[in-house]
């Protein structure tokens, strides 16, 4: 489908390397060379500013491919996720030159950085004011279940023919038993050119969640995710959990003090909860709470908004998810990942066995400490929530990929800051 100027990878890598980098670069040589033409060539062809205009295009194209990908995914907000992925993209890049000790020009990646941001705000900016994608709806068989879709535009069909419409996407029931002058328009409305879906397709699409109704309807495939990017995913969770120790373990001594001097009882709290592959493991967690229990007593188990069981130390650290940083250590014994379905008690993960067809699949990935649902939905408990909270998850297995945990990555950093989801 055309989608314009504004829509085009070309048009955005001129704008980027235009605007973003050299720009920036010829007015940073300008000033350094007194604006003598001659004084900043020759400026230009310093070590260190050649090794950072360098690492500065590679930022710039790596951040706008990235940028570009999250966009085909539900519920991301490209906006919101620039100034993060810019600031990882250049973290580092910055770590690769210090570990190396290249020269550069603090100057030119300052100049830079700003200048890309600026330029990556005003294609946004720009694309927001164009015409975004539209449905329309074949009116037959399941497919008006996303006419009530929140975030796109759907429209009705009244005839099964192409003249007048706009540039669009059609969308249809395609295992219905049509009437065959819809048949005809779908196959004219292929061959020219335009896309046409499966209303799942589109309500999955926008709505982040898989549909649950038969195992054999949900499109896993061979219902087993990619083995081979799970096993890379846990050796990154292995490097990262490496890496945060010495961050952690400090933080997690003055969250002690701070349980110790709040309230009588362990610090650390563990409890039985579901696992990875339908085995039972203890996860850990800091104390948060007055009374303790091991995950077998359903009541129990489910944490109530304001729980007066919650003690004031244990609030804050379930508003910040400082509560949680102890679970490294369940990653580094191969029991969690850092992201995946949230490990449920094993009491409630019987109960929603017992209720909800097919929530055991849950249990075919790790469970994590930040997952989809997590950063969608927050805290659950009864049933109804849990069977939404449970589309999330299929969804997330379904389209398992660093790009997906990219984007999980980047909505937990908004989560923690502000407090969604904590009980």
């Amino acid at each position: 489908m055309r989608r314009g100027l504004f829509h085009s990878l070309r048009f955005e890598v001129v704008a980027i390397l235009v605007a973003g980098v050299f720009v920036p670069v010829a007015l940073t040589g300008l000033i350094e060379g007194g604006w003598q033409v001659e004084a900043a060539v020759a400026w230009s062809s310093r070590p260190a500013v050649v090794n950072s205009v360098i690492g500065v295009v590679l930022c710039a194209l790596t951040s706008l491919l990235i940028l570009r990908r999250l966009r085909f995914f539900p519920g991301v907000a490209v906006a919101r996720s620039i100034l993060p992925v810019v600031a990882i993209v250049f973290g580092v890049f910055i770590a690769v030159i210090a570990g190396f000790r290249l020269e550069y020009s603090n100057r030119v990646i300052g100049a830079c950085i700003t200048a890309i941001l600026a330029t990556r705000f005003a294609i946004t900016a720009v694309r927001s004011r164009a015409k975004g994608l539209l449905y329309y709806l074949v009116p037959e068989g399941r497919a008006k279940l996303i006419k009530d879709l929140r975030g796109a535009t759907v429209l009705l069909l009244s005839d099964p023919t192409l003249k007048g419409l706009p540039d669009c996407a059609i969308v249809a029931d395609l295992t219905a038993d049509l009437n065959p002058d819809w048949e005809r328009f779908l196959a004219e409305a292929a061959i020219s050119g335009r896309p046409v879906y499966h209303f799942k397709q589109v309500w999955e699409a926008e709505t982040g969640k898989v549909q649950i109704e038969h195992l054999s309807e949900n499109g896993f495939g061979a219902l087993v995710p990619s083995i081979a990017y799970q096993k890379v995913k846990r050796v990154v969770d292995l490097m990262i959990s490496m890496a945060c120790l010495p961050v952690i373990v400090p933080l997690l001594a003055m969250c002690a003090v701070a349980i110790i001097w709040d309230t009588d009882g362990p610090v650390i709290f563990r409890q039985r909860r579901m696992g990875f592959r339908g085995n039972v493991f203890h996860v850990l967690k800091l104390r948060t709470m007055i009374d303790r229990h091991d995950g077998e007593s359903r009541d129990i188990s489910i944490t109530q908004s304001d729980d007066d069981r919650i003690t004031k130390v244990g609030r804050f650290l379930r508003r910040t998810r400082l509560d949680e940083l102890p679970q490294v250590f369940n990653i580094l014994r191969g029991e969690m990942s850092w992201i995946g379905p949230r490990p449920e008690a094993v009491s409630l993960s019987s109960w929603y066995e017992n209720e909800i067809p097919f929530y055991r699949y849950r249990h075919i990935v790790r469970p994590g400490i930040t997952g989809w649902a997590q950063v969608n939905q927050g805290h659950v408990a009864d049933v109804e929530q849990v069977t939404e909270k449970l589309q999330y998850d299929f969804y997330y297995i379904k389209n398992l990929s660093y790009w997906l945990d990219i984007i999980i990555v980047l909505r937990t950093v908004k989560v923690v800051l502000s407090g969604f989801g904590s009980k």
